[in-house]
């Protein structure tokens, strides 16, 4: 059987072998599942990225990761680079229908394509702070703490890189991790923005400071308002989940409590409203 597309009737069914449990409980189903449902599971070494913009984000910077390529005959002409790239590499490759995409990824939005690549490298804290930015230069870092929907992840990704975070700091015990749901809702910005985890609270913070980093934390109610405060240059925004909020040790060793004024009607924003808000209002103060 070959992977690329066939002259003539429809291609080879892709679907012959079940997915391993490990990638169903990460990616599968990710899109419309429940993710407090679902069992942390460690990812494996590949994934499956899904969506017009992060399968093209991901090529344009690292063609080397991509092992196979699903698309829809509608996909063609837009993925043709990518397929003369996989046809030069020996990669496969099929042309299959929408409903195919629906199964293998677990979701209805995957917009025609789908990926198997390699995941990227884990990058550490130190690692991410050699690329920054001498102090007091301006840098902006975002913390989230508590948060586990994949939705939320891609949300924050897709902001932090329109604004020019250079990294997305979560604890090593978090079930946040880049999958095919977060990275299709990121459009792009999952490969633009790296995912760092910091296994010691303590530890992690007092590297940043040493870096020269204010940490702020955004809660709804009694912090500075936020169009009324002069935000650091270099911060690092800290994000807790909606309801419970961050730990109380994280928020204790903020520098800055800020809050985003409104009318009062709703409680609060969620959360990828919530940083997009203050990173544009970052945005606006220091460019």
């Amino acid at each position: 059987m070959t992977d690329h597309p066939r002259k003539g009737g429809k291609p080879p069914s892709p679907w012959k072998t079940k997915t391993p449990a490990r990638e169903r409980s990460h990616d599968i189903g990710a899109e419309d599942a429940d993710p407090a449902r679902l069992p942390f599971v460690r990812p494996s070494g590949e994934m499956r990225l899904y969506g017009y913009n992060a399968c093209l984000a991901a090529y344009a910077k690292r063609p080397q990761d991509l092992r196979k390529v699903y698309l829809t005959e509608a996909r063609l002409d837009a993925f043709r680079p990518v397929l003369a790239w996989c046809a030069r590499n020996r990669l496969g490759y099929r042309i299959v229908e929408s409903g195919d995409l629906d199964k293998l990824t677990g979701s209805r939005h995957h917009e025609g394509v789908c990926f198997e690549m390699l995941r990227p490298p884990p990058l550490g804290l130190a690692a991410l702070l050699e690329t920054q930015p001498a102090a007091p230069q301006a840098s902006l870092l975002i913390w989230l703490d508590g948060v586990g929907n994949p939705h939320n992840l891609g949300a924050v990704l897709r902001s932090a890189a329109h604004f020019g975070a250079a990294g997305v700091i979560v604890p090593m015990a978090s079930s946040l991790d880049l999958s095919g749901a977060a990275a299709r809702v990121a459009e792009g910005g999952a490969e633009a923005v790296p995912l760092v985890r910091v296994d010691d609270e303590p530890t992690a913070i007092a590297a940043l400071r040493r870096a020269g980093y204010a940490l702020a934390a955004t809660v709804p109610r009694q912090g500075a308002a936020l169009y009324a405060t002069n935000l650091p240059s270099r911060i690092v925004l800290v994000f807790g989940a909606e309801g419970e909020g961050m730990g109380q040790s994280l928020l204790e060793a903020t520098d800055l409590r800020v809050s985003i004024p409104g009318s009062g009607a709703v409680e609060s924003l969620n959360i990828a409203a919530s940083a997009a808000t203050i990173l544009g209002e970052y945005w606006r103060q220091n460019h």
